[in-house]
């Protein structure tokens, strides 16, 4: 019977934490069916099998961290007489990328609708140990689970002793979010001195040491341009598929050729300067903040950065982001006017050279032709590090962004 391992992942990723089990013993799978939900440093993942049989062992509970090249499942024989094999054709037995690329159709898991994905498999409730008191669903058989919108929801209530069927949903269709819970923690909160430990692991503990790393190693500089949007947010609003945060970073691409010092990283005792922009950008979700990389973002036009940006951002906040996407960025935007805050020195994200940020736009005082009048203002911020230039060429920078801002017509010339 051929044990299933715990694959190479990727992006240098040495182990997973499990979420969720999609199979339980006695259940049959068949050739790349996704079987567990792990947990990396990276993004939460659908493992699937590269073998065809019955479900035989099952190894690790929710919330307990595996190294790569662990037991995950011992598969045995699909039939009576007829033992397992991996597949050797187009099967993902590494499984690096999650899946395989082959186009042969397979026989695969029945697809969910929106509502059934929120809804944790009731198999999984069940116990393999003959001595446990779970042996039988935790819920009746003709009830489902609470819905709820993703599994690290689940883990969170789980973590803190709290029943979900004891939470009122407010999400589409009453499904549980995070904010739920944390609402319901909150009510239960006891008295002053006790509180709440979050343990610093999977995406947050990876986003803590990443800044760690930064403030030890980057001596950084900040800059900083008020500037006149009202250009920008007309342009926005002729452009629907477009958001701000997609302006900025077409303004960004555009900076980058003008100042290539700042697209570059510092190896040793060497500066890097780099031929392709690997754009990242701040992404807020449910699991904390993301940053998720567009790739070779200089060959893009303004409506296919604006889209990349879109379908990267609505995957980090359904939790289904592959690690690759989110490493290899060589810059950073970010918007973070949408938390309703002027400015921020914000810290880069090792080992970029640089981060930008735009603050909110509001009506302010400014002076247009000698006269007067009440414009829409926002303040760009730039942070850098001070090896890979000096102020001289981060100025030079900035200002071209916010020339971009202020006359954007002259960098949509592509749409």
């Amino acid at each position: 019977m051929p044990d299933f391992r715990l694959p190479d992942l990727g992006e240098g990723l040495t182990d997973g934490e499990i979420v969720t089990w999609l199979v339980s013993v006695g259940d049959h799978v068949s050739v790349d069916q996704p079987v567990v939900e792990v947990e990396t440093a990276k993004a939460v993942v659908e493992v699937p099998c590269p073998f065809e049989g019955v479900v035989s062992a099952r190894f690790g509970e929710p919330g307990e961290k595996l190294p790569v090249g662990a037991v995950l499942l011992t598969v045995g024989e699909p039939t009576a007489g007829e033992p397992a094999e991996p597949t050797t054709s187009g099967s993902g037995n590494v499984l690096i990328g999650y899946g395989t690329s082959d186009d042969t159709p397979r026989r695969r898991r029945r697809p969910r609708n929106p509502r059934e994905s929120y809804v944790q498999n009731p198999r999984v409730l069940r116990s393999e140990h003959p001595n446990s008191t779970l042996g039988t669903p935790a819920i009746p058989a003709a009830r489902t689970a609470p819905a709820v919108i993703s599994p690290l929801v689940r883990q969170m209530a789980r973590e803190n002793g709290l029943a979900l069927d004891q939470v009122e949903g407010t999400g589409p269709g009453g499904v549980i979010r995070r904010v739920d819970v944390e609402r319901e923690l909150t009510a239960r909160t006891a008295p002053v001195g006790s509180g709440r430990r979050i343990p610093l692991r999977g995406v947050r503990g990876a986003v803590a040491e990443k800044l760690a790393t930064s403030r030890r190693e980057i001596p950084e500089a900040t800059v900083w341009v008020d500037v006149d949007a009202t250009d920008f947010l007309a342009a926005r609003a002729a452009l629907p598929s477009v958001s701000l945060l997609a302006l900025l970073a077409r303004f960004t691409v555009l900076g980058l050729r003008k100042f290539p010092e700042l697209n570059s990283r510092v190896e040793g005792d060497e500066i890097v300067v780099l031929d392709q922009v690997h754009l990242g950008f701040a992404a807020q979700t449910d699991r904390g903040l993301m940053v998720p990389v567009v790739r070779d973002a200089q060959s893009l036009t303004t409506a296919e950065l604006a889209s990349a940006i879109a379908a990267h951002t609505a995957s980090a906040r359904e939790g289904k982001l592959a690690p690759a996407a989110m490493t290899g960025g060589t810059f950073t935007v970010n918007n973070y006017g949408v938390f309703g805050v002027d400015g921020s020195a914000a810290i880069i994200n090792h080992p970029e050279a640089a981060i930008l940020g735009l603050g909110r736009i509001i009506d302010r005082p400014w002076a247009v032709d000698g006269q007067l009048a009440v414009r829409k203002v926002a303040q760009l911020t730039l942070a850098f590090d001070h090896r890979v230039c000096d102020g001289g060429t981060a100025g030079g920078f900035l200002r071209f962004v916010a020339d971009c801002v202020e006359s954007p017509i002259i960098a949509l010339a592509d749409l």
